[in-house]
């Protein structure tokens, strides 16, 4: 059956699976049932995780041409939140993301390339404090389907690691038992659900 606008043709899903037959089509990340994670190990012993609350995003979902697919993610710097306002106001300084020049990261895709059935692997550029960088993410599709409000839904989870020195993240300082206060690696996770635009 036809959407209501007419300009994608959608099947109707199977309320037991939640899956629709076609996902293509123009989308818009709906962030307040999304999530921006990240973790470290900090001290050598733990690991700290925290998320990023304000962010905006856009997704073109190609099936018959996942290559023609793309992905835009702008996320607000200062919107970091670890669950510890003293170290959420050092990681907005100038010792990690200085968000006063440099309010916002993005990611923007370069390579979408869809392996099987479920799984999408978007390669893109992240750019922090001006430093753009490749990364590339494995995302699941983990449902779609129409929700009660008549919008179409889409959600992917993906994961990745980067060493934050890459982007010029050097900060860091010394345990006196060897070793370091922060970790270098860090790990990115993205929940998303998109909402296809009417």
């Amino acid at each position: 059956m036809s959407n209501t606008t007419g300009s994608t043709d959608v099947a109707t899903f199977d309320a037991g699976t939640s899956a629709l037959d076609d996902i293509a089509g123009d989308y818009t990340i709906d962030a307040s049932h999304s999530r921006l994670g990240f973790s470290a190990r900090h001290a050598m012993v733990t690991t700290v995780r925290g998320a990023f609350k304000d962010f905006t995003g856009e997704a073109v979902i190609n099936t018959a041409d996942p290559a023609a697919s793309s992905v835009r993610l702008d996320i607000q710097l200062a919107s970091v939140d670890t669950g510890s306002a003293d170290r959420d106001g050092h990681l907005a300084s100038p010792d990690f993301f200085d968000v006063e020049n440099n309010p916002t990261m993005t990611f923007a895709s370069t390579r979408v390339e869809r392996t099987d059935d479920v799984t999408w692997v978007i390669t893109g550029d992240l750019t922090i404090k001006g430093v753009a960088k490749p990364v590339t993410v494995e995302f699941e599709q983990t449902g779609s389907a129409q929700d009660p409000f008549g919008n179409i839904r889409v959600g992917f989870e993906g994961s990745t690691r980067i060493n934050r020195k890459d982007w010029g993240l050097t900060w860091n300082a010394a345990l006196e038992t060897g070793g370091v206060l922060v970790s270098e690696k860090i790990k990115l996770d993205f929940d998303i659900s998109a909402i296809r635009n009417a």
